[in-house]
């Protein structure tokens, strides 16, 4: 196997040549799906890597060069609204591309898990990374998710904590969709994924709060 680039909380990643790279989820399953989802949204335009294979749990991609959002608003190349506004934008552009198939006109394309970690800062601007979780439904409750997973990050201990409530403030200043309508539903896919931890799911409803307070702010 090549060089190891970096692991995630379910999947590892090769450095294969100096343009691609390998994600291989260390439980199994099947890519297709998500390099379906990443196929479609690239061609409308969205910031995703190039896919070239998907077999089995294995996704060969477009390797890219620049540091995660979290890392470049830990080394403070990136300030703290700046990033809120890439991401809250991210989350706009991606939910106005049209849906595959769907009859609900309030159907829009969700990545599910949309947080600083899962955007590079290439030279080219912002790439959305990690889209095993996407799928189709109102755009408020990917906010929702968003909005929750920072929030989580805000109410337990950490290097970033301090400066993920403001984060998330901003953020929701930025967005359009209003995520309390499916916050419980988010709050019910955050306890039954297994790559959230223990830590997480029993703040979970502290994190709640803090979404719902942080809404109420600005809508």
């Amino acid at each position: 196997m090549t060089a190891l680039l970096a692991s995630g909380r379910d999947a590892d990643v090769y450095a294969l040549d100096e343009r691609r790279v390998l994600r291989r989820y260390r439980r199994g399953g099947d890519v297709t799906a998500e390099a379906a989802m990443m196929r479609y949204v690239s061609d409308h335009g969205y910031p995703v890597p190039r896919v070239y294979e998907a077999d089995g749990a294995d996704l060969v991609m477009e390797r890219l060069e620049g540091p995660t959002m979290l890392q470049a608003l830990g080394d403070a190349t990136l300030d703290l609204r700046a990033g809120a506004t890439v991401l809250a934008d991210l989350l706009e552009r991606l939910h106005k591309v049209r849906v595959r198939a769907a009859t609900d006109p309030g159907t829009r394309i969700l990545h599910l898990d949309l947080h600083p970690e899962n955007v590079v800062m290439t030279e080219g601007g912002p790439v959305v990374i990690d889209w095993r979780n996407s799928t189709e439904g109102p755009p408020e409750l990917d906010v929702a998710m968003t909005a929750l997973i920072i929030a989580a990050v805000a109410v337990l201990p950490g290097p970033f904590a301090n400066r993920a409530e403001p984060f998330l403030a901003t953020l929701l200043s930025c967005t359009r969709d209003n995520p309390l309508s499916q916050l419980e539903a988010a709050a019910h896919r955050r306890l039954a994924d297994p790559n959230v931890t223990a830590e997480e799911k029993a703040h979970l409803q502290e994190a709640k709060l803090l979404v719902t307070t942080s809404v109420r702010a600005h809508f």
